[in-house]
């Protein structure tokens, strides 16, 4: 960098610059964000599609009821 010091047209032209620069970041970063949530709202659609098919599945198809075992002491008391 140079230590000399800058005229006024200089200044502007580098904060001219440097505004440019952060308007075409911004626009980079919303379009980032834009799309990281697109992305998420697709796979939050598959996940709930996922899930509402296998409710479904549980729902026709419920599994087998479980059967406790009576413990060892009850049995021998009786």
């Amino acid at each position: 960098m140079d230590d000399q010091p800058k005229s006024a047209a200089e200044m502007k032209e580098i904060r001219l610059n440097r505004k440019r620069t952060q308007e075409v970041e911004g626009v980079k970063a919303m379009a980032e964000i834009a799309a990281a949530d697109v992305a998420i709202r697709k796979r939050t659609e598959k996940l709930r599609a996922l899930r509402l098919a296998k409710e479904a599945a549980d729902r026709e198809n419920p599994p087998p009821p479980v059967v406790k075992k009576a413990r060892a002491k009850a049995a021998k008391k009786g």
